[in-house]
Formats: structure tokens, sequence, C-alpha cells
């Protein structure tokens, strides 16, 4: 390892590399091609940063393009790579789709020896020759397992034939797929398999509980959740619908919550992502958008809001909490169809999947004792009385009076005591208007038999 290297760790406080990092520390400076397997949180991206970086010649033009999933990841990976390009005089730039190509134009023309960007960004500017290829001497393809699917596999491969023939090609990843045995198939090139996945110890201790809850009620267990103190989770969702209506009603209930979706600019998802990682926000729902690399340090736990339909999406999921040694929590919501099918799923990995309860404002792995106070309903009647149990009331109370005295009363005249409504009482007004109505009658009919008997006389 290179001496600024070493200067550098010491500064970060890293004791020594991890185990993917000392893995393909070598093989990656002497150009082979390699696939690195470690798990999530194992610091891959250092692991090809420094061998990369190592190679390249400063001021010789654009050297070394990294190709990642999402925007989040290639800005994050972008400001690593940085960090430690510096002490190299290197420059690194980030193209990704979402911005401006204008901006990015621009930067390229300052001639960064590092690109890290979307697959269709950079193929992109390849095809509109903005990128210039003719000087690669490298191409990485991060979470290779995902981009190297779909539509997305044609273009990292069109990105790879822009290349020189004889460029090195890394792939790393955090799950084995079938695509990854079978990479000289695709891209013509034999490459040295690397796996560190049972030797990795930089994972810290994650619980993985299974909490029982309906569709209808997640809404209302997350905003119990944040009751715990330091509470925060990234909250992972299957539908963007559902993830707006979850995002709307917090906005309006003060929840504090935002959102990280794919259809939001670049500028907004940049900015939720920092309001979370500074603690700003104490839950960030999104897809599996964010479930790929992002690295959020001292996370406390992830929820499935919906729960994930492969083994690969809760690998990665649950990757983002328990990093680099701190504990993590995993709580997965659903009801009891959903949990024995994600049981189901993950039966043949080491995942330990245990029942959680939310009682007292915390989780625990006890199930809550039933509560011997008959339940009242949520409209203040007392529930069904089960059976066998008595009736704390006095029977008396519901009595009417005639049977408190003692007297027998017969059914129907025992209904018959029940008090009446009292009739409303009649206004003064009203008995005046009807007093004067029948007074005015009454002087009009004596009129008619005076003028009766007058008639007759004459």
């Amino acid at each position: 390892m290179l001496e600024q290297y070493q200067a550098h760790f010491r500064a970060l406080g890293y004791d020594a590399p991890t185990a993917i990092q000392a893995a393909v520390y070598g093989p990656m400076t002497s150009d082979q091609n390699v696939l690195g397997l470690a798990p999530t949180g194992s610091g891959k991206t250092v692991a090809f940063t420094l061998p990369a970086l190592a190679n390249l010649l400063p001021g010789d033009g654009i050297q070394l393009i990294v190709l990642e999933p999402s925007q989040e990841l290639a800005i994050q990976t972008s400001r690593v790579m940085r960090d430690w390009a510096k002490l190299l005089d290197l420059k690194v730039a980030a193209l990704t789709g979402g911005a401006n190509v204008k901006r990015q134009t621009e930067r390229l023309k300052k001639r960064p020896e590092v690109i890290v960007g979307t697959p269709g960004r950079i193929l992109n500017l390849i095809q509109d020759h903005k990128l210039k290829m003719h000087l690669i001497s490298h191409i990485i393809v991060d979470e290779a397992d995902d981009l190297l699917t779909g539509d997305t596999l044609e273009t990292v491969r069109a990105v790879a034939q822009a290349a020189p023939a004889d460029g090195q090609l890394s792939f790393f990843s955090a799950t084995d797929t079938a695509i990854l045995s079978d990479l000289p198939k695709w891209f013509g090139q034999e490459v040295t398999r690397i796996d560190v996945r049972q030797q990795d110890q930089t994972q810290g201790v994650v619980r993985h509980g299974l909490l029982q809850v309906g569709m209808g009620k997640r809404d209302q267990m997350l905003k119990r959740l944040l009751a715990q103190p330091n509470f925060r989770a990234l909250v992972f969702f299957k539908q963007t619908n559902t993830l707006k209506h979850t995002a709307t009603k917090f906005y309006h209930d003060h929840v504090s919550a935002t959102s990280l979706t794919s259809d939001l600019r670049q500028v907004q998802r940049e900015k939720a992502l920092q309001d979370f990682r500074q603690g700003r926000i104490r839950l960030l729902l999104t897809t599996d958008v964010a479930a790929r690399g992002l690295d959020i340090a001292k996370l406390p736990a992830v929820i499935n809001y919906d729960l994930p339909s492969t083994v690969n999406e809760y690998v990665h999921r649950a990757g983002r909490t328990g990093r680099m040694g701190e504990p993590g929590q995993v709580i997965s919501l659903g009801d009891d169809h959903d949990l024995r099918d994600l049981k189901k799923l993950l039966r043949d990995t080491d995942y330990q999947l245990v029942p959680v309860y939310f009682q007292g404002k915390q989780l625990t792995t006890e199930r809550p004792t039933v509560s011997a106070t008959p339940a009242v309903r949520a409209e203040g009647r007392p529930a069904t009385r089960p059976a066998g149990t008595v009736a704390t009331q006095p029977a008396h109370e519901h009595l009417t009076p005639a049977v408190k005295a003692g007297k027998q009363v017969p059914a129907t005249t025992a209904k018959a005591q029940v008090p009446a409504v009292a009739a409303a009482p009649v206004s003064k007004k009203s008995k005046k208007k009807h007093k004067n109505r029948h007074n005015k009658n009454k002087g009009m009919r004596k009129k008619w038999r005076d003028r009766d008997a007058q008639h007759d006389q004459a």
C-alpha cells in the first residue's frame, strides 16, 4: 500500500484494511480482472478505490470509469474517491442521470482522471462524442449483481466495448448471482473471483424482527416506533403510490419524515439524504433505489414496510444497518401470512427471524400478556363479556324502580316503566297565539248569530 494511503488510514482511525480491501489490492494493482464478493458495509468502495487510483497518471486525461446503479450511490462513491484522489493529485467527476448535461460537459473539459456515473448517462455522453474513451485503462462495475441485469446489462457492455480491448475490468457485489459466473462469456475476458463473505468480520450484531401489523395500521406503527429515544430508520416500500400516500399523511401530521424516490430532482434527493444523515429527519421513506450501497453512518434500524420478494432484496436492505461493527435492527412489517412467506424465503440463509412486539414504548421479544380488565370498544361501549366471567356492576342497577321496591311487575308493564322522553314544553307565545285565534273565532260566531237574529226580526 502507498505511503500516502497508510497515513490517511491512520488519520481516519482505521486499524487495518478489511478482508476485501486486503484481498483485491494486489491483483488489481497488477492489472488483473477481478470479481470481488464481500458483505454489505465491508468497505468495498475503498477496496477498489485504492488500487485503481494507484495505477493512474495525474494530468493524463480520463483513465478510469466507475459505474454505479443510482445517482445517490454515484455521488457517494465520487466523494469517497475524491477524498483519496487528492492525495495523489487526481481529479474525480460525477456524471449522473437527472443532472444538467451542459454542466457535466464542462467538467469533462477539465480532464479529470476519474469518472463516476450511471451507465445510461455515461453511454449517452460517449455516443454524443463528449466523453472520449481512447485513454480508458480500467472500468469498475459496482453493485454488479444489479447492473448486470435487464437492459442495464447491454448498457454496461456497450460502455465496456467503447473502451480499448486490453482495458482492465473489475466487478464488485455483496451477493452472488448466476451472471457473475458467466462474466467471461459476456465481456470476453477471464476474471479472477475473490470471495471473502465468510471471512469478513466487519458487520455488527443485527437483529431481525418480525412485527405482525396489518396494512391499515402500519403508518400508526411507524409513529409508535418513533416514541423510542434516538430512533431513526430507513423505511422501504414496494410501490411509489403507497410511499407518497404515507409521506403526505406524515406531512400533515407533522411526523419527522421525508421521501426519497426516483422521480425527485437530484437536488431534492441530495437534501433528503443529507437531512436524514444529520438527524434532522428521523424516517426516510424510499423504494429499493436506496437499498444499494448507501452508507448511512450508525443507522439504528431498517424497516420493511412492504416485504422484499427476493433474498437479494432483503440482503441489500438489511445491509444499510449494522455497518462497520455498529449494532442494528431490521423490522419487517406484515400480517401472519406475509411473515410466514418471508420465513420461507429466507430459510436457507443465516438470518435468525424472531417475532417482536411493541409495548411500553419499546420493542421486545416477549409476548404481551392479556389484560384481566374487560376490553373497551372504540365507541366507548363495553365489549362482549367472555363466557364464565361475572359482571362487576350490581344487578339491581339494571332493574326498574318497581322491581327495586320488591313489586312483581309483568314484563310488558316493566317495559312501559322506562321513563319516556318528556315532550318539549309549549312556549307562551304559541299558547297566546292559540288563545287569540280561538277568541277571534268565538267573536266572529257571535257576530254572525246577532246578524242572523236581526235578519229574522226584519
